[in-house]
């Protein structure tokens, strides 16, 4: 399950000595490390910090194996400056001071040319770090550059659970290992989450406790459970509403818990009449049996943990389905009960305010905010995706490989190539972002420098500070800022005086919390909130204290709302009155009779990892999955080239047959560099960026293809 060292295995040795750190990848365990300093420059192995009750000492392999990817040969070391054409990989090493002079003069020339909105700065989640990620915003709220809209991952799963409680605060997550059944839906966690798996199987070997796993394949985590259900992608809401309707015909909705804590439970009993197992089994491509199981099982069972992961906000009606398998909890009371209930992200419970780091005290709530999915429409001049304004005409990306990982790939490239367009990637490595830049500058990693996390799986705020010196040559994202800030003119409102450690030490104790010094020593904070507030028994977080079955989708406040500028996204008028099945995904049609998902790679994280030789050894080459009998009617055997397409393009990429999933449904895993599928481009060719409902987000599982042998 976990290829990760035993925390036992290789204990510290008298000339090595151990730093703690927290991983900054984009991922929701947040783990607490500890890491093998063999001088002031090098680490050897990572390991989870056994000290940490979530972490509990495990990690997946991909960080165990760290000293792999920051001591790679390949890392950037040297700022470049591109002297061929744009893609062409002819590049002039230059001093990192004369490359931001360059960057500042061309975000100058931007903005007299088409004004302030034309200088878009671009970044994301490479590292999950407060202050290295967050600090860009100070530069872009100072100087009035292009908002961005953060749709790119978290809506439609966080704006389905707000729907039902109000806000994102769940069970303890440690509880799993006291439930007696949990249910891992919509999440790959063995691949993308192991520590979720750490408690779970914990509940099974002590208490005996079921794990059942609901995802559209048999990937690794359906390996390990009890009770597998693999559905057709976007028809979670469809099996959800199935298995209330037998709770409520089987006597087994606590009737008590609903009329005390939830909106209209007897217009939801009302609504799910028709929504009967069959009818979620022609949707689902489930049994009747499966489902009726299923609902006995949850219904029966009253230590029952949902863990609810971001396979939802990969669909276009993710948001509905997400509040679906949610209201299960709140018709079972599920919530009452230690290792009961539903857990998706604990991301209200820090109280860390960033204002200080983002700048938003001087943010200008009147410039425009361009949607970070939209990217390749943004660059492509689409006025609708440029909110009727100026084109962009010069970036600074950090944090993220947009060439890769962002949706309709064809024009995300299209928009790099531009001429007129100015482009420095602020990065560890030549990727395919990078390829396409003017100035390329070389960062530093997070075991590098001081930063703070916080935890949205679990419910720690951890430190990462510095632990190694970088290798002479990269610089800090906080330093890139500054250094811009202060050839721009705005090094007062940037405060280029504050380093990180202040920084940090003033956002903690803003908050109540104890400072850095204090921190370093305890290593991290438990946020946990008691059991009462955990677990809503004292209610939801609504003016009258109930499980929301009615949403009102366009009116309530989500942690991620579009701006005013923006607006509620997508057909949300589609939306349904109580939780059901809606088709507003990208349905199979006769000209693209498959469903293609772009799940999570085991070795990879996003486009991150796919540098290292271990991680490109165990996941091989870009493949898609198929099932034998859609193989065999297209002639299709084991290892087959085929191409996949539809109205964005298509791809290349090789087969390999699996009866772990169901007919009609395509699985490609990854995210696979561009360069190494064989027409060298990559699978977010296929995606698209369309806004889904009700606030925006990208759809990276929802594709209707057509295939064939290539």
């Amino acid at each position: 399950m976990n290829e990760a060292s035993p925390i036992t295995a290789g204990r510290v040795k008298s000339a090595i000595r151990i730093g703690h750190s927290a991983c900054p990848h984009d991922c929701p365990s947040t783990c607490a490390l500890e890491v093998e300093l063999l001088d002031n420059g090098t680490i050897g192995r990572v390991r989870g910090d056994p000290a940490n009750s979530y972490t509990a000492g495990v990690i997946c392999a991909k960080v165990a194996r760290y000293a792999e990817r920051i001591h790679h040969p390949d890392r950037l070391l040297k700022p470049l400056r591109r002297i061929g054409a744009k893609g062409e990989g002819r590049w002039q090493e230059i001093g990192f001071d004369d490359a931001l002079d360059i960057v500042a003069e061309k975000f100058l020339e931007a903005e007299s040319r088409y004004g302030a909105e034309a200088v878009w700065p671009y970044f994301y989640a490479g590292t999950m770090g407060l202050v290295q990620r967050d600090s860009i915003n100070r530069l872009r709220h100072a100087r009035n550059y292009s908002g961005q809209f953060d749709s790119i991952c978290t809506n439609m799963a966080w704006t389905g659970w707000v729907m039902g409680t109000g806000r994102l605060v769940g069970p303890d997550p440690r509880e799993m290992a006291v439930s007696d059944c949990v249910v891992i839906w919509g999440t790959n966690v063995v691949s993308t989450q192991v520590n979720v798996m750490t408690h779970a199987v914990r509940a099974r070997k002590e208490r005996g406790a079921k794990i059942v796993v609901v995802d559209v394949y048999d990937n690794p985590t359906m390996k390990q459970a009890d009770v597998k259900l693999i559905l057709k992608p976007g028809t979670d809401g469809a099996l959800a509403c199935a298995v209330m309707h037998v709770l409520f015909r089987e006597g087994l909705a606590d009737r008590a818990y609903l009329e005390r804590h939830t909106d209209d439970p007897a217009g939801l009993e009302r609504h799910l009449a028709t929504r009967t197992p069959e009818w979620a089994a022609a949707i689902t491509g489930l049994s009747v049996a499966e489902i009726e199981s299923f609902a006995r099982l949850v219904g029966t069972t009253k230590r029952t943990f949902f863990r609810l992961g971001y396979g939802f906000t990969r669909s276009r009606n993710g948001a509905v389905n997400m509040h679906a398998a949610l209201s299960i909890a709140a018709v079972t009371g599920a919530w009452q009960y230690e290792g009961g209930g539903a857990f998706h992200s604990n991301s209200d419970i820090f109280g860390l305010d960033k204002t200080e780091i983002m700048g938003l005290d001087f943010k200008d709530h009147g410039v425009r905010a361009l949607d970070q999915s939209q990217i390749g429409r943004v660059l492509t001049g689409d006025a609708e995706a440029l909110r009727n304004g100026p084109p962009v005409t010069a970036m600074i990306v950090q944090n993220t490989n947009p060439v890769n990982v962002a949706p309709e790939q064809r024009l995300v490239k299209a928009g790099f190539a531009r001429d007129d367009l100015f482009v420095a990637v602020h990065e560890h490595f030549m990727t395919e972002t990078a390829e396409m830049a003017d100035i390329v500058l070389p960062a530093t990693m997070f075991l590098e420098h001081d930063d703070i996390y916080r935890g949205g799986g679990q419910q720690h705020i951890l430190l990462g500070p510095k632990l190694v010196d970088a290798p002479e040559g990269p610089r800090t994202n906080l330093e890139v800022v500054y250094g811009l800030a202060e050839r721009l003119g705005v090094a007062d409102e940037v405060q280029t005086g504050l380093d990180a450690r202040t920084l940090i030490d003033n956002m903690l104790k803003k908050g109540g919390k104890i400072g850095f010094d204090a921190l370093r020593d305890e290593k991290w904070i438990d946020c946990q909130p008691d059991f009462a507030t955990s677990h809503y028994l004292d209610g939801f977080h609504w003016p009258d204290r109930k499980f929301r079955f009615k949403p009102d989708w366009t009116g309530t406040a989500a942690p991620n709302r579009p701006p005013a500028t923006v607006g509620s996204l997508g057909p949300h008028e589609r939306l349904p009155e109580f939780p059901d099945h809606v088709d507003l995904i990208e349905i199979a049609d006769d000209a693209h009779p498959f469903r293609l998902a772009t799940s999570p790679a085991r070795n990879f994280l996003n486009s991150t990892f796919a540098e290292t030789k271990g991680s490109k050894t165990r996941e091989g080459r870009p493949s898609v999955l198929v099932h034998p009998d859609d193989a065999a009617d297209l002639e299709i055997e084991e290892g087959d080239i085929v191409r996949l397409g539809n109205e964005r393009g298509a791809i290349r990429l090789h087969a390999r047959i699996d009866a772990g999933l169901k007919r009609g449904v395509l699985v490609a895993e990854g995210i696979w560099p561009n360069k190494a599928h064989l027409d060298g481009e990559g699978i977010n060719v296929l995606t698209g960026a369309d806004p889904v409902a009700p606030y925006g987000g990208a759809a990276f599982h929802d594709n209707h293809v057509w295939m064939e042998k290539a």
